[in-house]
């Protein structure tokens, strides 16, 4: 009987002292989020920081914080990152090309229609980004699409004329031009103010999904959303690359499976979600509008400006991928 004690005895002391090894290797790190919990990106991050939990067995555990509670939300998430002021984030490309000119590319207007052209120009891209981010000191992990932008407004949408003068707010610069070029006032601001900003007639219109449209609740404020498909724009989340080499190979393997698996729902579920979104709008009472052909006219010639002014600017190996789509 004592030595089933002592043996006893020495199996829960040798498994305690590996618990507790085991628990001083777990990494924890926090995940900047810049949309609110509900958002379609902020659920795909929680999804796989429990899917890198999972496959670490634990020894990675990701802490995701919404709404840009850290106090991060826009053009310097590339430096906050590689500056490591936080160790990973969700990052809107669009948001940060002006510091990196290639993350401009999935915000293009009217480079792609569909999901398909959308996900087939993201993987020629993707070696580009995943070079930019390493210049940023940051290793990509995985990028995902809003569903297509549109126009929400109060008033509908049907020919050029009807844009000129609306006071638009644009997610980048892309954005920005785009409504320039067809007589708009595109404002820019952070995606926390804009409600607030349409309440107080700040903004009068706002250039996005129809999915961020349902988030926000716009059927509050504004009756109209015209389906322009201006972009797919991606959002993207980068781990800063000390963290990441600090990583045990293991623990690399966990956390590239992990974004591997979340990037092809989060695909998936993008597309299912805007069909969703349409639903859901239009049952609140606003109106969802095709667009004309005199308006498709119209916004063609002003995203070819933005597309071939883009591209003035682009380098050898962006103006090879995007000259297959330049129309």
């Amino acid at each position: 009987m004592m030595w089933r004690r002592v043996f006893t005895f020495f199996t829960l002391a040798v498994f305690l002292f590996f618990s507790q090894v085991l628990a001083a290797n777990v990494v924890k790190l926090d995940l900047n989020a810049i949309y609110g919990s509900t958002s379609f990106h902020t659920e795909g991050a929680v999804k796989f920081a429990k899917l890198v939990e999972k496959y670490s067995n634990g020894t990675v555990k990701i802490t995701v914080h919404p709404g840009g509670s850290l106090g991060f939300k826009g053009p310097e998430l590339l430096k906050v990152v590689k500056d490591g002021q936080v160790p990973m984030s969700d990052i809107l490309m669009g948001v940060v090309a002006g510091s990196e000119h290639v993350f401009g590319i999935s915000s293009l207007p009217r480079l792609v229609r569909t999901y398909d052209d959308a996900r087939k120009l993201y993987e020629e891209c993707k070696p580009l980004y995943e070079k930019a981010a390493l210049k940023w000191n940051q290793k990509f992990l995985y990028a995902a699409p809003w569903p297509p932008s549109g126009l929400v407004t109060k008033k509908p949408v049907r020919k050029p004329e009807d844009i000129k003068g609306l006071k638009t707010r644009t997610y980048d610069k892309n954005g920005a031009n785009f409504l320039r070029e067809l007589g708009g006032s595109p404002v820019s601001l952070p995606w926390g103010e804009v409600y607030s900003s349409l309440r107080t007639g700040m903004i009068d219109s706002v250039l996005t999904s129809a999915e961020s449209t349902k988030n926000g609740k716009f059927w509050e404020v504004l009756s109209h959303f015209t389906k322009i498909n201006y972009a797919y724009p991606l959002n993207m989340v980068t781990i800063n690359l000390d963290y990441w080499k600090a990583l045990s190979k293991e623990q690399q393997q966990a956390v590239l499976k992990a974004a591997k698996e979340i990037e092809a729902s989060q695909w998936a579920s993008s597309e299912k979600r805007n069909e969703e979104a349409l639903k859901i709008i239009q049952e609140h009472g606003m109106k969802v509008w095709d667009e004309t052909p005199e308006l498709t006219t119209a916004m063609d010639k002003a995203a070819k400006k933005i597309v071939l002014k883009f591209m003035s600017k682009a380098s050898a190996s962006e103006k090879k991928i995007l000259e297959k789509y330049v129309k």
